[in-house]
């Protein structure tokens, strides 16, 4: 008989936390080492930056230690510092005053369509598209797509309409799509 083995994310890295959270900086230094990098690479994709990303990572940090106290393992600890890196990023994006093109409610309806040619997607020709977009797209896509936030949720996070987020990524994608046709015309002189 096989044995069922039930993961539990909320208890990841609970002995590291609670090392942290009683000041422990060989702790503290762990917890930064196993999340840093990804947690950079969210900041980069939502401010397109590297300075401004290394900023709010660091500030994300010190709002992470100095917030500990309050996680209560109800999620994992990396949703719970990805929170607070997003948050951050937005915050700095809102100080900045990204610019959000509104939609007309007609184009509320949008289809969904893969990104890939060809049955082949090439991962870093998209986090180069990606990095070209400009300011609102990227950050609705990046927040929809690759963090997992709904059309409502980017709504109330960036304090605009539920239809314009759904129209800032179906752009986004659009504009993606053109981006790799591009790249690839000129990398390969076909279509």
């Amino acid at each position: 008989m096989s044995k069922v083995i039930k993961l539990d994310y909320a208890d990841t890295h609970r002995n590291i936390v609670e090392k942290c959270k009683r000041g422990n900086r060989q702790a503290q230094f762990e917890l930064y080492r196993l999340y840093s990098k990804a947690m950079y690479n969210i900041c980069l994709r939502m401010v397109k930056n590297d300075l401004d990303a290394e900023d709010i990572l660091q500030n994300s940090f010190v709002d992470v230690f100095s917030k500990l106290h309050t996680f209560k393992f109800q999620s994992s600890v990396g949703a719970w510092i990805k929170r607070i890196v997003i948050n951050n990023c937005i915050n700095h994006l809102k100080r900045n005053k990204v610019y959000f093109e509104e939609l007309e409610n007609r184009h509320t309806n949008i289809i969904e369509e893969p990104i890939m040619e060809d049955g082949k997607m090439n991962v870093d020709l998209i986090n180069q598209a990606i990095y070209e977009l400009p300011d609102g797209y990227r950050i609705v896509f990046t927040l929809y797509l690759l963090e997992g936030y709904d059309h409502k949720e980017i709504a109330q996070i960036l304090s605009i309409s539920e239809a314009t987020s759904k129209s800032q990524y179906s752009r986004a994608r659009k504009k993606i799509k053109e981006i790799i046709k591009t790249k690839r015309f000129k990398k390969h002189g076909t279509r």
